[in-house]
């Protein structure tokens, strides 16, 4: 009997969002949708406690994909609990591209839990496009609410994630402020209501940090002379690591050891790309914690690292590091930070505005290309003076104009709002042009203005006028030649979009 069922391989998934998606409870669903149907399961792939915004880490789905590419599926249908399970994948086709490998091998997916058939009708292939872009959607909506979250307890004092460090401990307190207990290395609190702060660490711990400052600010001991002198005297780091000159150096420069509470220094929101932001975007809460070093030295420590360097000139900061290329071979802001006599990867930062820049100039070429950090930093700055400008010509052309300043989103005329993206031009490797345009869907504005960058990324080349309510996607691809379903919406300036602030004010007036 059993030889005549369908053989099927399920795929199981569990983020930490909901206990109603845990594996064996999916396991339970797809098991009666299999028996109803003279289904049977003869292999399970499982992803626990796996994000499905990425297919890295996903080893599981990995499996899963490789062994179907291989042809060693003993499977003829791969069983799904519904399509956000198959994954939250910020580009929808991503989604469909597994899916589609799955189907070029003859193997198809039944989504058990979701009110269509994938059987490739019209129909259920409009409603899978719309749930890949909904389960999407979904994860942005809540890394925006999350992130305002945790920006709010950072300001109230609270500690958001990441190991507490040499001389700290992690305290864990309850929801009226009442210490539970100390959390070691690797624990979590269970509790959503329980918070966690720094408290500082044992006292021989708070001694080497005292001794770290008086050596570096008192004494005017280097940072590879003070960790040379830990070592000699057998004192050993976090995680019982030998001291280096890198490791010191962040001692000198961390505020939680002043107490303050830090936030938002780097971000890699939804996992796509690691951005270290500048100080104006940092969430921050001075004096949260008790401090284990005076706050006179610590500002005097970093009073001396940036004066070090301060008459410095451009071209021996780049001689200098253009000899510790051609000494390594290679370059990054570790090495620079872990050699002697060399200034900080943070001092090339703030000198040429990214290490990118700085490789650029001593013609170091890194295996990835970095040069998109440098066009986004620019892109960035660049941004203000789009909305300022758009600002100003709305209001000459008759409009009443609010302007959050936190979001940058304009209202007009009190009727629709406005959000401005800047949309960066990239070349493919056949020469072509793409601009991928992530829309601010957690503002939820009525229009988007998308400008289109030229290829050097220096000035806009047009711009999109996209309305919500046509335009739903929160990604979009755009070609050098779209068209009319986009370019319809493309204008070669924005001399239409002003008059509609006149237009507004003409019809409210009649």
């Amino acid at each position: 009997m059993s030889d005549a069922l369908i053989r099927a391989a399920q795929y199981v998934r569990m983020s930490t969002e909901h206990q109603q998606y845990s594996t064996e409870n999916q396991s339970d669903v797809l098991r009666e949708y299999a028996n109803k149907l003279g289904i049977q399961i003869v292999r399970t792939f499982s992803d626990a406690g796996k994000s499905g915004l990425r297919i890295d880490g996903r080893d599981g789905l990995k499996e899963l994909i490789d062994v179907v590419q291989r042809g060693k599926a003993d499977f003829t249908i791969i069983l799904v609990y519904d399509v956000s399970r198959w994954g939250r994948f910020q580009d929808a086709d991503e989604s469909a591209y597994y899916e589609y490998i799955c189907k070029r091998a003859g193997i198809g997916i039944q989504y058990c839990a979701e009110q269509f058939e994938n059987d490739g009708s019209p129909v259920s292939t409009i409603v899978k496009g719309v749930k890949r872009a909904m389960a999407g959607e979904y994860s942005r909506e809540l890394s925006v609410k999350v992130f305002k979250g945790q920006c709010k307890l950072v300001e109230l004092g609270f500690r958001q994630g990441g190991a507490a460090g040499y001389g700290l401990r992690r305290l864990l307190i309850d929801q009226a402020g009442k210490p539970k207990a100390e959390l070691q290395p690797g624990e979590q609190k269970s509790l959503q209501t329980d918070r966690v702060v720094l408290v500082p660490g044992p006292p021989e711990e708070r001694a080497v940090i005292r001794r770290i400052y008086r050596l570096f600010v008192h004494e005017g001991r280097s940072e590879s002379e003070i960790a040379a002198e830990l070592r000699r005297v057998g004192i050993l780091g976090e995680c019982g690591r030998s001291w280096t000159r890198g490791m010191i150096h962040q001692v000198l420069t961390s505020e939680k050891y002043v107490g303050n509470n830090v936030y938002n220094r780097i971000s890699f929101k939804l996992k796509q790309k690691r951005v270290r932001n500048p100080p104006e975007m940092w969430v921050r809460c001075d004096s949260a914690f008790d401090a284990i070093v005076e706050r006179q030295d610590f500002l005097a420590a970093q009073a001396i690292i940036l004066d070090r360097h301060k008459h410095t000139s451009d071209a021996e900061l780049l001689d200098r590091l253009r000899e510790l290329a051609d000494r390594h071979g290679r370059l990054s802001g570790l090495l620079i930070d872990e050699t002697e006599g060399m200034p900080s990867s943070s001092s090339y930062r703030h000198r040429f505005g990214s290490l990118a820049r700085a490789y650029q100039l001593v013609a170091y070429r890194p295996e990835r290309d970095f040069a998109f950090i440098e066009i986004n930093w620019r892109l960035r700055r660049f941004h203000p003076g789009i909305v300022e400008e758009v600002v100003r010509s709305l209001e000459q052309h008759g409009g009443t104009i609010v302007r959050d300043r936190r979001t940058d989103l304009i209202r007009v005329n009190g009727m629709f709002s406005v959000s401005i993206v800047i949309a960066r031009c990239q070349t493919t490797p056949s020469d072509a042009l793409r601009w991928v345009v992530r829309l601010d869907g957690g503002l939820d504005p009525d229009l988007t203005i998308v400008v289109r960058m030229d290829s050097p990324n220096q000035a806009p080349l047009d711009y999109y006028v996209l309305p919500s309510l046509d335009v739903c996607q929160a990604r979009l691809r755009i070609r050098e030649d779209n068209g009319i379903f986009l370019d319809g919406y493309r204008y070669e300036s924005l001399e239409y979009f002003f008059g509609m602030a006149q237009t507004v004010r003409v019809g409210m007036a009649a």
